[in-house]
């Protein structure tokens, strides 16, 4: 199973679909929370190039935030991606 990483926020409603999503899929990840921790969201902007919450990568392929990792979902991408 790949490694997957989730930068998100406690609060963000996005965040919370996409881990429910991976969790609906039986997909240990690991989370990074960026509450109230600027550096922690400023190495997710510079390695991302975003700065919205959640960022996600599955190894070091970077999907992007949940609407991206809804779209490998509904192209049938994400499977694949995910057991590599």
């Amino acid at each position: 199973m790949a490694q997957v990483l989730i930068y998100s926020s406690d609060w963000c409603p996005y965040c919370i679909r996409a881990k429910q999503l991976l969790a609906s899929k039986g997909v240990a990840f690991e989370e990074i929370r960026v509450d109230g921790q600027p550096d922690l969201r400023s190495e997710m902007a510079r390695k991302a190039g975003r700065t919205s919450v959640p960022q996600i990568w599955i190894d070091a392929t970077h999907v992007g935030g949940c609407d991206d990792l809804y779209a490998l979902e509904r192209a049938g991408k994400l499977d694949a991606l995910l057991q590599a």
